[in-house]
């Protein structure tokens, strides 16, 4: 699974779709009605590649433990992911492992 991070607007979508495979986008959401996140994290690993903004360095939402749940979710996925890419400005940055060749 790729994991793809980064801030709102920061060309997540975009380089995700190139990558091909299932996806499923802005997880993040997903976080604060969780009743357990590392289920939902193993859930969510079966994706080929999955994208969630950043919730704490910039717009964050205004519940403190939906921004805890998602943070921590964030780890989890990071956690299992073969690659984890951060982008900022529309450019990929890999944290984690190799991109798929594809």
């Amino acid at each position: 699974m790729v994991f793809v991070t980064g801030p709102l607007c920061s060309g997540k979508r975009t380089f995700a779709q190139k990558l091909g495979g299932r996806q499923v986008y802005d997880v993040q959401d997903l976080a604060a009605d969780a009743a357990d996140l590392n289920r939902l994290a193993d859930e969510l690993a079966d994706y080929d590649v999955v994208t969630a903004a950043e919730v704490g360095g910039g717009v964050v939402p205004i519940d403190p433990a939906a921004r805890e749940a998602a943070g921590r979710l964030a780890c989890l996925l990071a956690a299992r992911a073969d690659c984890v890419v951060q982008m900022f400005c529309g450019l990929p940055t890999i944290l984690k492992g190799e991109l798929p060749k594809c």
